[in-house]
C-alpha cells in the first residue's frame, strides 16, 4: 500500500477490468519465472521501522504531518494515523559493515527526527503498541490525510458490510468495535527484507513462516490496549482483526482472512501471487494503461502495478515482493513479523537473529520444513505472540519445548552460522545475537519490562491505570534514547 492513490468510487466495469488486468499480470509474471528475468546477482537486505509520536504528557500526538514538514526527508513518509510514522532504510549488503551501517543510518534518522519533532511538542517512540493509545482515539478523523488510507478504509468496510468487532482474551480482556480500520494505526511494526533469487524463494520464505513464533516470542513488545493487558504481542491479534473484510457468515464458510499466516508449505513465489488471485477480491482496483505483454515483448521489464497493488492489499505476516529498480525485477520476503522498538539496538539484534537463522535454514541439505506440519509453524506464531519468552512450542527433534530454551540450544549457534555465510564480522555478529540470548537468560524482552514496570506502579496504589502507563511510556522512552538493549533497562 505505499502508493499514491486518489479517493473515488469504484464501478463494476472498475473490478471487471481489474480482475482481467491482474490476470494478466499474473501470466506474465510466471513466464517472467521461466525466463529467468530475475537479478540474483548482488542480494540486498532492507529495513523499514514504523514509528509513535507522543505529545508531553506521553499521550499520542496527533503531528504527523507537521513532523513530516520539519523533517523534510524522503526516508520518512506517514502511516495510517496521525500518530504515525515510518522511515525506510536505505537497502545494502549485510556483509561489509553492512549491519552496523543499518544501525548507524538508523540511528542518526531517528535522533535528528527527533530533534525536528520537538519543535511542534512531539517525541518519536518505537513501540509495538502506545501503551497510553485509547478507544478514545480510535475515530476517522485521526486517519492521516493522504486519500489511500480514506479509500482503504471505505472499501474494507463495504466488503464488511457492519463495524468490526475486536475480541482479544488475555491477561485481561478486551471486547469492543469501530466503526473504521484506525484501531490498525495501533500496530507499529519492524519490516525486514531479504532479496533472493526465483529459486531461492522458497526455501526462504518457508525457512520465515517457520521461525515466525520464535521471532515473536524473543521479540514480543506490544502488551498493552486501550489500557488492557492482553497478549505479550497483541499487534499480531490486533491486526488481524482490524483489517478483516469478512462478515461473521463468510468466516464461518472457511473465507481466509486478508491477514493471514498461509496453509501451505511453497514450491514457488508463483504459488504465493496465485493465490492472491484466486482467492482475494480487489479491495482498490486501479488499472494504469501498461500492457505488460507489450512491454517484456519489447526487451523492457513490466511493472505489473495491478499484481503490486494487489498483493500490498494481503496482509500475509511473510509477504513475497515484485519490484524494479532501474529497469531490473528482483524478488524479495518480506518479514512482517516483529514490533517496532524497543531501541535501534534492539531493533537490530532482531534483525541479525532473522537474518542469520533463515538463510542458515534455507541452506539446510533436508529442510526444516519437511519435518514439520504447516499447522504447527502457525501453532507456534500465536503460542508466540500470546506468551512471548514464556511461550512453549514445536520444534522437530524436539517435540514442545520452551522457546527460549529452544533459542539457546538450538536457534542462536544456526543464526551463528548464517551470519557468518552472510559475511557479517564476527564482533557485531556476537554483540547482536549476545543481546537475543540475554533475553532468553533474563526472561526480559520489550513486552515483559513493560508488564512488569506496570504492576510495579499500578498494583502499590499510588498511581490509577492510565497514569502508571503514562509513567512506563515516560520510563520506556527515557531508556530508549540512551539505546540501552532492554534487558538492561531496570524495574523500580
Amino acid at each position: 500500500m505505499g502508493q499514491e492513490v486518489e479517493r473515488r468510487e469504484f464501478t463494476r466495469e472498475d473490478r471487471t477490468r481489474y480482475r482481467e488486468k491482474v490476470r494478466r499480470c499474473l501470466d506474465v509474471f510466471a513466464r517472467m519465472l521461466r525466463e529467468s528475468r530475475f537479478d540474483v546477482r548482488r542480494p540486498l537486505t532492507g529495513i523499514e521501522v514504523e514509528l509513535n509520536l507522543i505529545d508531553d504528557a506521553c499521550d499520542p500526538a496527533m503531528k504527523n504531518a507537521e513532523v513530516l514538514e520539519l523533517i523534510a526527508d524522503p526516508d520518512f513518509v506517514t502511516e495510517l494515523g496521525l500518530f504515525n510514522l515510518e522511515v525506510n532504510v536505505p537497502p545494502r549488503r549485510l556483509s561489509g559493515g553492512g549491519v552496523a551501517e543499518f544501525e548507524q543510518h538508523l540511528r542518526d534518522s531517528l535522533n535528528a527526527a527527533e530533534t525536528k519533532a520537538k519543535q511542534v511538542g512531539a517525541h518519536l517512540i518505537t513501540v509495538g503498541i502506545l501503551p497510553t493509545l485509547q478507544s478514545s482515539h480510535m475515530h476517522t478523523d485521526v486517519l492521516s490525510e493522504n486519500p489511500r488510507y480514506r479509500l482503504l478504509n471505505d472499501q474494507i468496510f463495504a466488503a464488511r458490510g457492519e463495524d468490526l468487532e475486536i475480541s482479544i482474551q488475555g491477561a485481561e480482556r478486551l471486547r469492543t468495535t469501530s466503526d473504521s480500520i484506525i484501531p490498525e494505526a495501533a500496530c507499529t511494526s519492524m519490516q525486514l527484507h531479504v532479496q533472493v533469487g526465483p529459486d531461492q524463494f522458497p526455501a526462504y520464505w518457508n525457512a520465515s513462516q517457520a521461525i515466525a513464533g520464535i521471532q515473536l516470542a524473543v521479540g514480543a513488545n506490544s502488551p498493552f490496549l486501550f489500557g488492557k493487558e492482553l497478549w505479550a504481542e497483541t499487534r499480531i491479534a490486533l491486526f488481524e482483526q482490524a483489517t478483516d473484510t469478512r462478515s461473521e457468515e463468510l468466516k464461518a464458510q472457511g473465507v481466509r482472512p486478508r491477514v493471514w499466516f498461509g496453509e501451505r508449505w511453497i514450491t514457488s513465489i508463483f504459488d504465493l501471487f496465485e493465490e492472491n488471485v484466486r482467492y482475494f477480491p480487489a479491495l482498490l482496483p486501479i488499472t494504469d494503461d501498461e500492457d505488460p505483454v507489450a512491454v517484456l515483448d519489447g526487451g523492457d521489464t513490466p511493472g505489473l502495478g495491478e499484481l503490486r497493488l494487489h498483493n500490498g492489499t494481503i496482509y500475509r505476516w511473510n509477504r513475497p515482493v515484485y519490484d524494479v529498480v532501474r529497469g531490473v525485477p528482483h524478488l524479495r520476503v518480506e518479514n512482517r513479523v516483529l514490533p517496532s522498538g524497543p531501541t535501534v539496538v534492539d531493533m537490530m539484534a532482531n534483525a541479525a537473529f532473522y537474518f542469520g537463522l533463515v538463510r542458515a535454514l534455507a541452506e539446510d541439505e533436508r529442510p526444516l520444513w519437511s519435518q514439520m506440519s504447516f499447522s504447527a509453524a502457525e501453532e507456534n506464531f500465536h503460542a508466540g505472540a500470546r506468551s512471548g519468552v514464556d511461550a512453549q512450542v514445536y520444534w522437530p527433534g524436539i517435540g514442545t519445548v520452551s522457546a527460549t530454551e529452544l533459542v539457546l540450544r538450538r536457534l542462536l549457534p544456526r543464526a551463528n552460522e548464517g551470519l557468518d555465510s552472510w559475511g557479517i564480522q564476527a564482533d557485531e555478529r556476537d554483540r547482536l545475537l549476545g543481546i537475543v540470548e540475554q533475553r532468553c537468560l533474563t526472561g526480559r524482552n520489550g513486552g515483559t519490562w513493560q508488564t512488569r514496570t506496570f504492576h510495579r506502579l499500578f498494583d502499590s496504589g499510588a498511581m490509577d491505570r492510565l497514569d502508571a502507563l503514562r509513567e512506563v511510556v515516560r520510563r520506556y522512552s527515557s531508556y530508549m534514547h540512551e539505546n540501552l538493549p532492554v534487558h538492561e533497562w531496570p524495574i523500580d
